[in-house]
Parts: C-alpha cells; structure tokens; sequence
C-alpha cells in the first residue's frame, strides 16, 4: 500500500484497526510511535547495484488501555510526516514488536488494515543457478504403517 491509498482510506472510517497475518488484531490501545523513510543501498549477491525506499511505521502497545488513535490523529501524523517522507507516494513498511521486531507490507479490506507477511529472496537467481524449480517443496512419501508392521 502506498502512502495516497492510506491517506484516502482514513478519512472514511470511524477506527483504525490493524490485523496480523494470523488473524489476530492489534489492541486498540496501539500507537504510531513513528512514521520514518528507510532507504536502503545495497549490492545484491549478482553484483547488482540496488536502492530501495520506504515510508515506515512502527505500531506499538503499551499498558494505556484508554489509549485509543482516531483515524483524523493518523492522517494528521501521515501530513506531519511529509517533512521527512517528502512528496514521494512511498509503499509502507509496518514494523510490530512481536518475539523480535516483525516487519509488514500493508494492504486494506475495506474495513481493516492488514499487516502482511514479507519474505526474503534471492534478488540474482540467474547470477546464483537459482531455478524455480529449487523453489518447489518436494513431495512427501507417505507409508502406511501398521501396528507391529516394524516400519516405524
């Protein structure tokens, strides 16, 4: 999701939820701890050049159950925030602390913000010998096995 689709979502609903790649939803009491721009320069395993950028929130939880962010105080945050994000129409990188701190994409449903799950990959498969094929799990023999049959 990019930063336009947020800002023409939030005018439109009465409370900001945001769900997890499990289903589960984020307490209403969560705050927007920052909305910051990560570039990212890096050389990829093939020797290529690359650049990324990101306009970032970070979505936290605290013990102030009446805690509760309207959506006109998020857009409010999202204007504030052109003084770093610029005006570039950025995807959004959500950041949740979870076990570690999880990074999300972020996609909408109508209703609720989804957090979803982002995956590593090899950006130089060809440079690599990477084949779709290495991708594809193999497929499991299943043995029947009786009690007494000795095969487990």
């Amino acid at each position: 999701m990019k930063i336009s689709e947020m800002k023409q979502f939030l005018p439109e609903l009465d409370a900001i939820n945001f769900r997890l790649p499990n289903g589960t939803y984020l307490p209403p009491h969560f705050h927007v701890t920052e909305v910051g721009l990560v570039s990212k320069h890096f050389i990829d395993c093939g020797g290529v050049e690359r650049r990324e950028t990101v306009a970032n929130f970070q979505l936290w939880e605290a013990g102030d159950y009446d805690h509760r962010l309207a959506p006109q105080k998020f857009l409010s945050i999202l204007n504030l925030s052109e003084k770093i994000l610029g005006s570039d129409d950025l995807d959004i990188e959500v950041e949740y602390q979870q076990d570690t701190i999880g990074k999300f994409g972020l996609t909408f449903d109508g209703k609720d913000f989804q957090l979803t799950p982002k995956q590593t990959a090899c950006l130089a498969q060809d440079a690599c010998g990477i084949s779709d094929a290495a991708f594809s799990l193999p497929q499991l023999q299943v043995a029947s096995c009786t009690p007494g049959g000795g095969c487990c």
